[in-house]
């Protein structure tokens, strides 16, 4: 029988593992949190694209490069991280409630 040297974790991918690990917890935990705010930075985008034009194909091309860029996601990050923590806290608005969404129009099937 032969004696084989002890199995030992790797250091670095023990710290590696925490590096990553962490960032993800936070994530969720953050992602998943039930504190919901009214995302009026995300929604006063959203209703003005839905009214940039009278054609939806326009829309939906500026909603594609929008998330492309990434203005959506930068704005719903901001609601999250930002606005709503300040309307929460303050129970003033940073962003001025943007109204009901317009919806988009179906009227050019073009």
């Amino acid at each position: 029988m032969e004696n084989s040297p002890p199995i030992r974790s790797n250091p670095n991918r023990s710290a590696l593992m925490k590096k990553l690990l962490l960032p993800l917890v936070l994530c969720v935990g953050l992602g998943t949190s039930s504190c919901l705010g009214p995302d009026n930075l995300y929604r006063q985008i959203k209703n003005w694209n839905a009214g940039l034009s009278d054609k939806d194909w326009v829309n939906e091309i500026v909603y594609v490069g929008l998330v492309i860029i990434p203005v959506y996601p930068i704005a719903l990050a901001a609601d999250v991280l930002v606005c709503n923590t300040v309307t929460y806290w303050s129970g003033s608005d940073l962003v001025k409630d943007p109204g009901e969404f317009p919806g988009f129009t179906r009227k050019d099937n073009n």
